[in-house]
């Protein structure tokens, strides 16, 4: 397989994919990008340009999860059928990732983007901000092994005075995360995330529908390159976009826009919940029960910590909540695993016997 890294290192290879598609990619196929989702179909990229792919079915069936399939940011070993269409063969492995639990009931795995060296979370300081939601976000940036970086967009909504408050806010509660202060309308911040944004890394946005990800982008490559709608008397945005897609900046950066949250469900997220509520893990550790739920045990250390001001009770009970929800999810999914994986053998038992 003939892979061209000096191009392709614009859309960000690297040594470790390259040995990745010497291993798993056929001599007849290519390595690209996938740089759009939309609906079951797909945009690969590579150093001859963008062509529209589907997965074959040998992939497909050979899928055990949704989080299999290809996503935003994935590398691919795909073939050209043609000029104009391609088809994806393989997933290589992920460096890192953004996925969440599936909207709704379905306990499923649902891929945002893969392959991500910095998440901005992106929340309004106008109407989206939202303290223990910045923390879901920071889990799924910390499960992922994703850098994150906190946007707050809308500065020009507030006083100086307020985005002060916003940002002890969240300093009181324990995130140390850098915060990029962002206004759209004076431009103030751009020049900061600009200069954070290198050549060859991918940088993805995550946030609520109308926080300003979509201004962000055409602001960053100067155009309108993605379609967005008047924002309402309260400052409050209107949601545009509806696909993943990820963007080459002129500098060489990419970015990666997708569609706003509703929900973000935590999902075997032990590895993010870890890093980002350190403070209360390393307490717990110095408790007196080995598996105390810090409540209302004797001999708690978070308790005390609360009690002595140097831990906030909503920081606690965040962490109580996402840590109940995330074993819940888990539990779960390996239930369905099981049950999914019981009638398969059960089928092809039935088969043996006809």
């Amino acid at each position: 397989m003939e892979i061209k890294s000096r191009q392709l290192s614009e859309l960000g290879l690297d040594q470790w994919f390259i040995d990745k598609a010497g291993e798993l990619c056929q001599p007849e196929q290519r390595l690209a990008r996938v740089t759009v989702v939309d609906r079951g179909w797909y945009v690969v990229s590579n150093e001859d340009g963008d062509v529209s792919a589907r997965a074959t079915g040998k992939f497909l069936h050979g899928t055990d999860s949704t989080s299999d399939m290809p996503c935003v940011g994935d590398w691919v070993c795909v073939h050209y059928d043609s000029e104009d269409s391609a088809s994806i063969h393989m997933v290589l492995p992920r460096k890192s990732f953004l996925r969440r639990k599936s909207a709704g009931k379905t306990i499923e795995f649902q891929m945002i983007a893969a392959n991500i060296d910095v998440a901005f979370i992106v929340q309004s300081c106008h109407y989206d901000f939202n303290v223990p939601r910045l923390e879901r976000y920071l889990v799924m940036a910390s499960e992922g092994q994703v850098e994150p970086v906190l946007v707050l967009t809308k500065t020009d909504l507030v006083s100086a005075e307020e985005l002060a408050h916003l940002i002890a806010e969240i300093r009181h509660g324990g995130i140390s995360t850098r915060i990029i202060a962002l206004s759209n309308v004076t431009g103030a911040g751009l020049d900061e995330i600009r200069e954070l944004m290198g050549f060859g890394k991918t940088y993805c946005l995550l946030g609520s529908s109308g926080v300003g990800k979509t201004t962000l982008i055409n602001e960053l490559t100067g155009q309108d390159t993605l379609k967005t709608r008047a924002v309402s008397d309260s400052g409050e945005g209107r949601h545009t976009t509806v696909r993943r897609q990820l963007i080459v900046l002129a500098q060489g950066a990419m970015i990666i826009d997708t569609p706003g949250m509703r929900e973000i469900g935590i999902f075997a997220a032990s590895e993010g919940m870890a890093d980002s509520f350190d403070d209360i893990l390393e307490l717990s550790q110095c408790c007196r029960f080995n598996n105390c739920s810090h409540t209302n045990e004797p001999g708690c250390e978070v308790l005390q910590a609360i009690q002595d001001g140097k831990l906030q009770q909503d920081r606690a009970d965040n962490y109580a909540k996402l840590k109940r929800e995330s074993e819940s999810n888990e539990a779960s999914y390996a239930e369905k695993r099981k049950k999914s994986k019981g009638s398969e053998k059960g089928g092809k038992s039935g088969m043996k016997h006809r």
